[in-house]
């Protein structure tokens, strides 16, 4: 039986009703609920004294590198020292095959005797010589020969004097000592191996590592702007470092307030003894517009060998003092600009440009942009933007904190 017409009306009445009430709960426009603003954290922009270095690629090498060469002609005999080893002044190193020098020495002192024993004939000679032509029973030609022969006759004493004191320098040359106290490097040669032929062989070396020489270019900014620590280099010597050292190791500061240098190693570790700068070079170098300087580190635990790199840190003096400063992690880095998120009172975000200093220990010095006691953003960097809106709040304070520690060896700035 087909529906009456009160009927259909009745169910299209009510999708109708259905649908309106659908639509009025429905967002207009088909808006969305609006996000959170996302949570960061913030520090100050604080002000204090940051301690500002100069870092420089350095070249470490010993006082004195005395080369061991034999200076005569022969077979080596004996390796008398170990290799690597500490030696003393005048230790016998190596001994070359001494038979060749003991016969010419023999030789010689046979030659100066017999040269004595001819000047004594010939002294004789022009003795009576003498007393014959007081006499007339000489000739003045007689006379003069005789005297001749005996000046001949000394001089024949001298040279071989001469002969015999060179034949005696030879043969001590057989054994090769060192001339200083240091650490002797490894052998050249080997016992059998011939030496001296075309010149002075190189059997090893010896270095003086207490103190080590320590080279290290720096800019001419650096030096003309560094007068102090650059006063009186003629006066410098071994003892005058050493006194230093003094000073350095009982945690004073050096003549004219000279802190002294640090002398980063390899991995990355403070070597524990402070050095003095000794000198400067002749010039700068017009390729790098840099002077090469040279300073004195002590050594006592021979830890630090020649040919060794590391890298030193030297105070730039009066930098750093009551500068702002904030963490470097707070800087936004695009194409070379930086900028920190400064929040205002209403928690919207400032992206601020701003100009840096160098880092030290993780805090930048800041030179302009912000002010003293500016809230920045130092966690959540990535989620902000110039104008957004913020949940800040204040970040811990092993996180927010801007100290540096004025006197430990790890706090420096590249250069």
């Amino acid at each position: 039986m087909p529906p009456s017409k009160n009927s259909l009306a009745g169910f299209v009445l009510a999708c109708v009703t259905l649908v309106c009430a659908c639509h009025s709960d429905a967002k207009p426009n088909g808006a969305s609920a609006a996000p959170p603003p996302p949570k960061v954290l913030f520090t100050r922009v604080v002000r204090k004294d940051l301690p500002m270095y100069l870092e420089a690629v350095a070249t470490v090498d010993g006082y004195v590198n005395a080369e061991i060469r034999a200076r005569v002609k022969g077979y080596l005999k004996a390796q008398e020292y170990k290799e690597g080893g500490l030696v003393k002044t005048n230790q016998l190193l190596f001994t070359i095959e001494r038979a060749e020098y003991e016969t010419a020495v023999a030789s010689a002192r046979a030659n100066l005797a017999r040269a004595v024993a001819a000047s004594q004939r010939n002294n004789a000679l022009a003795e009576r010589s003498r007393k014959l032509f007081t006499t007339g029973a000489a000739s003045q030609q007689d006379l003069d020969n005789t005297q001749a022969a005996s000046a001949d006759a000394e001089a024949q004493i001298a040279g071989a004097r001469a002969q015999l004191t060179q034949a005696q320098l030879n043969l001590s040359y057989t054994q090769v000592r060192s001339p200083i106290d240091g650490v002797a490097g490894l052998a050249t040669v080997r016992v059998g191996n011939l030496v001296g032929q075309d010149g002075p062989t190189l059997l090893t070396t010896v270095s003086q590592i207490d103190p080590m020489r320590v080279s290290f270019p720096i800019s001419e900014a650096d030096y003309v702007a560094n007068p102090e620590q650059f006063k009186e280099l003629s006066k410098r010597d071994l003892p005058w470092a050493k006194q230093q050292f003094n000073k350095l190791e009982h945690g004073d500061v050096a003549e004219h307030g000279d802190p002294g240098i640090e002398l980063v190693l390899s991995d990355g570790s403070v070597f524990p003894h402070r050095g003095i700068i000794v000198t400067a070079g002749r010039q700068f170098d017009p390729g790098t517009g840099t002077i090469q300087l040279q300073a004195l580190v002590p050594n006592p635990e021979g830890l630090l060998r020649p040919n060794q790199y590391g890298r030193i840190r030297l105070r730039r003096q009066g930098e750093g003092k009551d500068s702002l400063a904030v963490p470097d992690k707070a800087l936004v880095v695009v194409q070379g600009t930086y900028s920190l998120g400064v929040l205002g009172s209403d928690d919207v975000v400032h992206m601020q440009r701003v100009e840096v200093g160098p880092s030290v220990n993780g805090v930048r010095l800041i030179q302009k942009g912000v002010a003293e006691g500016d809230r920045i953003v130092v966690e959540g960097v990535q989620k902000i933007t110039d104008g957004s809106k913020v949940r800040a709040e204040p970040a811990p304070q092993a996180t927010a904190s801007t100290t540096v520690p004025t006197t430990t060896p790890s706090s420096y700035v590249r250069n």
